[in-house]
Parts: C-alpha cells; sequence; structure tokens
C-alpha cells in the first residue's frame, strides 16, 4: 500500500518552476532516496511534502494515506504522522535536550528519553540537562534530534541532506537509527546527494531541473550519479551517455 503519493506535483518560487509534474509513490515501511546534484529539487521537494510556509501553492496534488495534503497545515500534517529531519538543525535556547525529545515522544517517559539518546549514540548523564544551545556541536544537534524523530515514530520521516555537518562516526550511528526507525514501521525518505547514504535506500529518485528523470535501485542509479550527469532534458545534457557500471 502506498502512505504517500504525488501526482504531477508542481511548484513555483519566485516565478520559476522548482518542481515539474512529479509523479512519484512511495510504499510503507520502506527506505527512499531521493538523489540529485544541488539545484535539482530535492530538498524543495522536501519542504513541500511537509508544507512550510511559501511551499504550499502547489500544482498537482500530495496524498498522504489516501487523502489530499494540499490545504494541510505544517502542523496538521505533523499530527498526520510526517516530520521533517532538517539539513541544519534548530537551536533552542532556554529548552534542554530532555524537553526537547519529550515533546515529541510518543510515550512521554524519562526512560524513552534515554533510550533514544543512547541509541544515537549520546550519554543521557551528560546530555538529559544540557541546553539546545551553540555549545553543542553540528553533529551532536543532529544527533538530538534524530534522537526526538525516534522517540516521535513518525509515520513519515524525510531527512534532508543528513550527513551535513557530521563525521564518519556519526553518520554510522545514524545509519542504525534508520533502521530502527524502519523498525517501528516508518517510511523513510533520504534527500541527499552522498552515496553512502543512497546505499541505505532500497530504492532511489533521480531528480533533474525538479524533473524525475530515473528511478531504480542503486545499481540503475550509481552509474548516473558517479558521473555528476544524468540523461534528461537539461540544456546542458552531455553528448555521450556516461560509461560507467557497477562491477
Amino acid at each position: 500500500m502506498n502512505i504517500l503519493e504525488l501526482k504531477n506535483l508542481s511548484i513555483f518560487l519566485s516565478g520559476k518552476k522548482i518542481l515539474d509534474k512529479l509523479n512519484i509513490n512511495f510504499s510503507q515501511n520502506r527506505i527512499y532516496a531521493i538523489v540529485g546534484l544541488n539545484g535539482a529539487g530535492k530538498s524543495t521537494l522536501a519542504y513541500t511534502i511537509m508544507g512550510l510556509s511559501g511551499y504550499r501553492d502547489i500544482q498537482g496534488d500530495i496524498i498522504f494515506e489516501g487523502r489530499s495534503l494540499k490545504d494541510k497545515t505544517i502542523t496538521q500534517r505533523a499530527k498526520k504522522g510526517i516530520t521533517l529531519g532538517w539539513q541544519e538543525p534548530a537551536r533552542y535556547d532556554g529548552l534542554t535536550i530532555k524537553k526537547f525529545i519529550m515533546l515529541s515522544a510518543k510515550e512521554k517517559n524519562n526512560n524513552i528519553v534515554s533510550k533514544v539518546l543512547t541509541q544515537t549514540g549520546l550519554n543521557p548523564v551528560d546530555y538529559l540537562n544540557r541546553a539546545i544551545d551553540k555549545t553543542l556541536s553540528g553533529g551532536e544537534r543532529k544527533r538530538i534530534e534524530l534522537a526526538s524523530i525516534l522517540a516521535m515514530k513518525p509515520k513519515l520521516v524525510i531527512f534532508d541532506e543528513l550527513d551535513s555537518g557530521i563525521d564518519i562516526s556519526s553518520l554510522k550511528r545514524i545509519f542504525d537509527s534508520i533502521k530502527l526507525l524502519k523498525s517501528y514501521g516508518s517510511t523513510i525518505i533520504l534527500i541527499t546527494h552522498n552515496l553512502e547514504i543512497i546505499k541505505q535506500a532500497g530504492y532511489s529518485f533521480l531528480l533533474c531541473g525538479g524533473k524525475l528523470v530515473l528511478e531504480g535501485n542503486i545499481n540503475k542509479i550509481y552509474p548516473y550519479f558517479k558521473n555528476e550527469c544524468f540523461i534528461c532534458a537539461h540544456k546542458n545534457k552531455p553528448k555521450n551517455k556516461p560509461k560507467n557500471n557497477i562491477k
């Protein structure tokens, strides 16, 4: 069963078409990657699905669990079980990590907060009462945001540039957390141009100029991704197709 369907989805920003008649289906409890170079429309797609301000004047439709999201606010979409992991997690001066995670937790108890912090590689003793402020590194804030999403157990989670500002060891922890989310029944969409992140997905969609130009597993996507070049109608398209193949 499809949990999310994009039907002829288009959006214009500042008079320019950023997403162009996308038709994509996402099944329940699977991991997907949305792939493309900078400017392909990946983050715009994430913000449009989430319903952020400035990204709701769409053409076409977004269907979640069989119902249109077109007229739903970001708050209403969140209540339906949709969440977004930001490329640059926000700071909340004065709010402790414990309170931040508890706000979104499905189960409201201290054990859950400690559990999800541990699952993301953060010692609860060191982090429960710390403030979410500038004293935290980008990698720490990314893990804290991920801990809050684990506590939330959303139906659909979109991660925008999951690897932004983190090191290799943190990325391993994050991959483990993605698998945990899947075990909870979540559908996960990874917005990325990082090959290691694409490998976590069972199926990928390749965007260029806001259009879907290719879809499939990593064996199909990889040759185009490696060459940073997609076969599409872009005015700068290459004369020859990329020749690299996975062995």
